[in-house]
């Protein structure tokens, strides 16, 4: 038994003056309807009811209680409709996490869309390029980009990203196009830092993993600058190729080393327990899980993308 349920029982008795009939309206045993109050009394170290054999009444003690608890009781009853209502409709704010590059592409849109079916929901968006510490910040959900290293999190896939290293093809003429993905440690790289340190640049060799660390000309805490200056022939990127494609098929962006690049990058979902969760985040997971199934390669391409150079003399 815990508190809620003593006050309940006590009360009960106060309103009908009788345990006997307190404990058919709760239905429970008057011997118990008898314990529940007795320990409040030995709690509280006051009796708060005059006991008699046909009747009980308040004391002063029991009076003062009976006056106080109940506020008490109609904001428990009311939260608790309020908590049910979270638990089986979309309602309530939801808090979510999700680097800056991606609200370049159409994912605003999807959560725009979301929004509009589900009315009573709201959203706090937090962007960031850091992993967060979603039980800590107080965030419901992460979207994030890349490999998946927390095992402690649950996580939703939604689709693979894939990567490429690339330049201008003056760059590759200045420079030399690399052969080994070790060769872009003495290259001008353009490189996402999220933390502290070298940056460093994964790949695969003959299978096993390959960390590459770089002394980037440029490190920046967000990639989207980073297109910009590769297209000035400023040096080589590593990032998504949905955000890259324009490039890559006008020429302007030439991939290298597409056979060392590891296949682990992910679009994701990532929340901290599997049970019990709001009908808001379930409503998401689900609504993004379905709208990114029929997605074709291009969809979540940037929507304002640097010019494409040569574009405007290619269409004249």
């Amino acid at each position: 038994m815990d508190s809620l349920d003593l006050i309940i029982t006590f009360r009960e008795v106060a309103r009908r003056g009788s345990f006997s009939a307190a404990a058919r309206a709760l239905d429970l045993s008057p011997a118990s309807a008898s314990k529940y109050v007795a320990a409040l009394e030995t709690r509280f170290g006051v009796r708060l009811f005059n006991r008699t054999t046909r009747k009980v009444s308040l004391t002063d003690a029991g009076q003062l209680l009976y006056e106080r608890t109940g506020p008490v009781l109609e904001l428990v009853q009311l939260t608790e409709g309020e908590l049910h209502e979270r638990a089986t409709k979309p309602s309530g704010r939801l808090t979510v996490t999700a680097p800056p590059a991606l609200m370049q592409t159409a994912a605003p849109t999807l959560l725009g869309r979301f929004l509009c079916l589900h009315p009573a929901v709201s959203l706090s968006l937090r962007l960031t390029n850091r992993v967060v510490d979603l039980v800590e910040e107080g965030v419901d959900v992460a979207l994030r980009i890349g490999p998946i290293p927390d095992a402690s999190l649950i996580v939703r896939r939604f689709r693979q990203v894939e990567r490429s290293v690339a330049a201008t093809p003056a760059y590759w003429q200045a420079h030399g196009r690399p052969e080994h993905p070790s060769e872009l440690a003495t290259h001008r790289t353009l490189a996402v830092s999220q933390h502290d340190g070298t940056p460093v640049w994964q790949f695969l060799d003959r299978g096993k993993p390959l960390s590459v660390s770089l002394q980037p000309l440029v490190e920046a805490s967000d990639i989207m600058p980073l297109l910009t200056m590769a297209l000035q022939d400023l040096g080589v990127v590593y990032m998504s190729t949905l955000a890259i494609a324009p490039y890559l098929e006008s020429g302007a962006l030439e991939a290298v080393l597409a056979d060392s690049i590891p296949q682990d990058y992910w679009l994701y979902a990532a929340y901290t327990q599997r049970r019990h969760n709001s009908a808001a985040l379930a409503a998401l997971l689900a609504f993004l899980e379905e709208e990114m199934r029929p997605l074709g390669p291009n969809d979540l391409a940037p929507l304002q993308l640097p010019p494409v150079p040569g574009a405007a003399r290619k269409n004249s």
